[in-house]
């Protein structure tokens, strides 16, 4: 069963529109309900949970310590220009959270992009591209070195809950069906504890 990667609001858009699936897996509920609402599952299952973290480049060298110091002006480089932030869109779940947590610390954070997917954020900040970007606690432990994560104070108030279904019009819905139980099952939640993710 091969695997499609994007942005949950991307690939619900493409199921919507008539993209063959078997499961769909988001990484917000917001996402998932546009599904269900669209008649391609019945029911969907909360299969695991995450948070932001702050990605920065190793050995963190602008000191970034927590949300504050990636509002405007707070933070510079050795040559003085402002740090480079990146963020996902607003309408994807990593967008959605960081701004829930932006707004709840009352900052002013202009990003230099809005991506489409958290992916996208860590490939600039890993590139150098960026300085820092918002990210999932999965995403910098999958990154290995490549880049340092800066835990966010309150970061479990944007806690993002992920569901999946298997659709009605699954081309193989017996696979979809296994699929969904392993993942819920206490083997896969193991698997998915060793990658970083929450329980649901």
């Amino acid at each position: 069963m091969p695997i499609t990667y994007d942005g949950s609001s991307v690939l619900a858009t493409q199921l919507i529109e008539g993209a063959p699936a078997d499961v769909f897996a988001s990484a917000d509920e917001k996402n998932m309900t546009k599904v269900l609402d669209a008649g391609l599952a019945e029911s969907a299952d909360d299969f695991a949970t995450n948070v932001l973290q702050i990605a920065v480049a190793p050995g963190n060298p602008l000191g970034v310590d927590g949300l504050d110091a990636l509002a405007d002006g707070a933070t510079t480089t050795a040559d003085g220009r402002p740090a480079t932030v990146v963020l996902c869109a607003p309408e994807v779940p990593c967008g959605a959270a960081s701004q829930t947590l932006i707004q709840a610390a009352g900052l002013t954070l202009t990003p230099a992009s809005e991506e489409q997917n958290v992916t996208a954020v860590l490939t600039k900040v890993k590139s150098g591209e960026a300085d820092a970007g918002l990210v999932y606690v999965t995403d910098v432990e999958a990154a290995g070195d490549a880049v340092e994560g800066v835990r966010i104070a309150n970061a479990a108030d944007a806690t993002n809950v992920y569901p999946l279904t298997a659709l009605t019009a699954a081309p193989n819905p017996e696979a979809a069906a296994a699929f969904v139980a392993f993942v819920t099952s206490k083997a896969g939640q193991q698997v998915l504890a060793s990658f970083g993710f929450g329980a649901p």
